[in-house]
C-alpha cells in the first residue's frame, strides 16, 4: 500500500491532512523560520537554502520571505534568483531552469483540489510545474498547476498562467496569452 507522499509524487489523490504529510511540513517550517529570519546574504543564508532545497543548484537563491509546503520538490538549476514574497506549493515537482530570473510576488501552484465538495473534503492531487532556462517571471505572477513555460519566455506582471506558454514568448493578462514571439523566434 503507498503512503500518501508515494500518492502524491504519483499524481495521484492524497490526503495532505495525514500525520505523515504534516509531519513534514512542520520540519520545514522551522527550516523557512531560519531562512526568513536570517540576516540578509549571510554565509548561514545560503546554508538554509540548500537544506530546504537540496535538489537544486547549490547557487539557488530565494529572497526571504520565502515559502513553501516542502522544499526537497523544487529542482532549480543553477543561477536561479527567486525575490521576495514567493510562494511555491510543491506537493508536486517544480522545476526551474538555469539562469531563470522570478520576481516579487509569484505564486507557483502545483496542488490541484476537485470542485465536487465531498470530494474537495477527503483528496487532492498534484501537476508539476516546469519554468525553463533563462526565463523571467514577473512580479505577482500566477502559475497554476501542471504548466511548462518554454525556455527564454517572459511572463508579465499580474499574469495568469492556466496553460502552457512556447518558449521564446511573450505572455501577459488574465488568462495568460502569448502576444509576442521573442529572440528572433517566429
Amino acid at each position: 500500500m503507498k503512503t500518501e507522499e508515494e500518492k502524491m509524487l504519483a499524481g495521484e489523490p492524497f490526503d495532505a491532512h495525514g500525520p505523515e504529510l504534516i509531519a513534514v511540513r512542520k520540519k520545514v517550517k522551522k527550516i523557512l523560520h531560519r531562512l526568513n529570519v536570517t540576516e540578509y546574504h549571510s554565509d548561514n543564508m545560503q546554508a538554509v537554502i540548500n537544506e530546504l532545497c537540496p535538489n537544486s543548484a547549490k547557487d539557488l537563491y530565494l529572497e526571504p520571505p520565502f515559502h513553501c509546503d516542502y522544499g526537497v520538490y523544487i529542482k532549480a538549476g543553477e543561477h536561479v534568483f527567486v525575490n521576495f514574497g514567493c510562494v511555491f506549493l510543491d506537493g508536486g515537482t517544480i522545476t526551474i531552469g538555469a539562469h531563470t530570473l522570478i520576481a516579487p510576488g509569484v505564486h507557483i501552484y502545483t496542488a490541484r483540489h476537485p470542485l465536487g465538495v465531498e470530494e474537495r473534503a477527503q483528496w487532492e492531487d498534484v501537476a508539476p510545474v516546469v519554468i525553463g532556462e533563462r526565463c523571467w517571471i514577473g512580479g505577482h505572477v500566477t502559475i497554476c498547476p501542471g504548466v511548462t513555460i518554454g525556455d527564454r519566455s517572459v511572463i508579465g506582471a499580474g499574469a495568469v498562467v492556466t496553460k502552457d506558454i512556447p518558449p521564446d514568448s511573450l505572455a501577459v493578462g488574465n488568462p495568460a496569452v502569448v502576444v509576442k514571439k521573442l529572440n528572433g523566434a517566429k
